[in-house]
């Protein structure tokens, strides 16, 4: 017989990585056996090089810079990129599986992913010329270089038409000045896409790279979210831009807004990872945790919590994965993609309270992931679009009417 009491032995196993995939609908059978296959390649990797050091990382409120390299030899970065510009090639349910896998690790190793995917390397190849696209996207794809997005600055978050970051005409460059804020990746990347005002009030899209002069990128401190990630402003100071690196087949809000929407849906499914690895710690640890001579998970309210996790995951899994298949199709509308985004989110975030309240104190510790996952999605629920910007979408798309003004 065991010496060690039944909480230690529970923290003993808690540092052990031992994830199960919840799949109650079997929702696997409606993958490819190469969904498959990258879903047991990115799991395995989380497992091995994510898990065993992302609570040092959060605490420390340091960002693990030594995993963007591998990051991108997993095929993180842009995998539906294709693959001659340094992309995976894959469909946007693969994408969705790597931001599911990935935020199940930690939220902010799925930011990292997602800005560069998504924010960067898709406008790129979306919005860039072909000279664009081969000098950064191969790069960017492997890891070698990691970039950041910059759209919402410090008076203008969900209103970002209003900004003020503007570009002058200066011959053969731009004069970029202004300021963008919260941005992820900012104080490590390597270049960034930039959306400013031209002369005309038009928006338009640029690569900025690091080292050019009045370009500075100050790192956010004292975050109680997304502590293992990233995040800073960027500054721009009469920064000389050659026009050469503005984008040419884009203007207007539709740039940044087309942009958003593929990492909108990258968080749709990431966040269901975040609450299905709360779900699934909450599950293990009630078979393990005694309380009145029984595991708690007999007890009536524990698996009244439990049953309404496996539930609501379930439900977000079936959105997720017909999202998927609608975006691979090219039909997936952008209030769609919103819809998604915000249920997947609070999912997660009515996830992490109640399994959090199902490990007792041993919940607010870095024993577990619950407390990490749940500081980590209060900064989710606001980026990429708030919870109440994502309800008036569909509001918006369901009545026609504009509830925006």
């Amino acid at each position: 017989m065991s010496l060690l009491s039944t909480e230690e032995q529970v923290k003993r196993s808690a540092k052990q990585d031992l994830y199960e995939s919840p799949d109650y609908y079997l929702l696997d059978e409606l993958l490819t056996e190469e969904h498959k296959l990258v879903r047991s390649s990115v799991r395995e990797y989380v497992k091995k090089e994510i898990s065993p050091i992302i609570e040092e990382y959060a605490q420390k409120s340091q960002f693990p810079r030594h995993l963007v390299k591998s990051l991108g030899e997993i095929g993180a970065f842009g995998p539906t990129i294709p693959v001659e510009y340094g992309g995976g090639g894959m469909d946007y349910i693969a994408y969705g599986i790597i931001m599911q896998e990935l935020e199940r690790g930690d939220s902010g190793i799925r930011s990292t992913a997602s800005v560069q995917g998504s924010l960067v390397m898709y406008p790129i190849y979306a919005y860039g010329s072909e000279e664009q696209r081969r000098k950064y996207l191969p790069k960017l794809g492997s890891g070698e270089w990691l970039g950041c997005f910059g759209l919402t600055e410090p008076d203008f978050g969900s209103n970002p038409s209003g900004m003020i970051t503007n570009i002058k005409d200066a011959g053969d460059h731009y004069i970029l000045n202004g300021a963008k804020m919260w941005i992820s990746n900012a104080p490590f990347a390597d270049l960034a896409v930039v959306w400013a005002k031209d002369e005309q009030g038009i928006i338009r899209g640029m690569v900025v790279e690091r080292g050019m002069e009045g370009f500075s990128t100050p790192e956010t401190h004292n975050k109680w979210s997304l502590r293992a990630s990233a995040t800073g402003e960027l500054v721009f100071d009469n920064v000389k831009v050659p026009k050469e690196n503005v984008f040419p087949n884009v203007q207007g809000l539709k740039g940044p807004l087309g942009c958003l929407n593929q990492a909108r849906y990258g968080i749709a499914w990431g966040a269901l990872g975040a609450a299905m690895d709360c779900y699934d710690t909450a599950l293990r640890y009630s078979k393990e945790r005694i309380q009145f001579d029984k595991p708690i998970g007999a007890f009536q309210l524990q698996q009244k919590k439990l049953a309404e996790m496996i539930s609501e995951i379930t439900k977000g899994q079936l959105l997720v994965w017909r999202l998927g298949v609608l975006k691979s199709e090219n039909r997936a509308t952008a209030a769609q993609i919103s819809m998604a985004k915000r249920n997947s989110v609070e999912t997660a975030l009515n996830i992490a309270r109640e399994a959090r309240q199902m490990l007792g104190g041993m919940g607010i510790t870095g024993e577990y992931p619950i407390m990490r996952h749940m500081m980590n999605l209060e900064s989710v629920v606001t980026y990429e679009g708030t919870h109440d910007i994502h309800l008036l979408i569909t509001g918006m798309d369901v009545t026609g009417f504009n509830a925006f003004k």
